[in-house]
């Protein structure tokens, strides 16, 4: 990673689920917040994520999620990147996702779980805690 260089978030949306208001609306504050952003776009699999995220050399990855089938596309997205060698890169999720799920993501390597209603500055600050090498545990955000 070059530090001089704007860090680099690919954020999309893996399965099926075709809602992406929310994604598109972290892609426009995270460019506004500096950040040079990778938008994948809707229906990608774990696998298309990952190798995007190798490909354009990205320091974290953010995925939408509100079909409910978090565990295993997250579970398939942190194994992917494990068997890349890229457990560096910081992974979050955001979404519709149950308060009992949370423990199961923390324990893949999930850094942070955006839910709705999460402030806006409050993931900005958990996400740049992250990529500074510090675990966020404020902002307003989960786990």
């Amino acid at each position: 990673m070059n530090a001089s260089r704007p860090k680099r978030i690919l954020i999309g949306k893996v399965g099926l689920d075709g809602h992406d208001r929310g994604a598109k609306f972290i892609v426009r504050a995270l460019r506004n917040a500096g950040y040079e952003v990778i938008y994948t776009g809707i229906r990608r699999t774990p696998e298309q994520i990952v190798r995007a995220a190798i490909d354009e050399d990205v320091d974290a990855i953010g995925l939408s999620l509100l079909s409910g089938a978090h565990k295993e596309l997250l579970s398939r997205v942190a194994e992917l990147l494990k068997g890349e060698g890229a457990e560096n890169i910081v992974l979050f999720a955001g979404g519709t996702i149950p308060d009992q799920d949370l423990a199961y993501l923390r324990s893949l390597g999930i850094n942070r779980v955006f839910r709705p209603g999460a402030a806006l500055s409050g993931i900005l600050s958990a996400l740049e805690e992250a990529l500074t090498g510090g675990r966020s545990t404020g902002g307003g955000a989960t786990t």
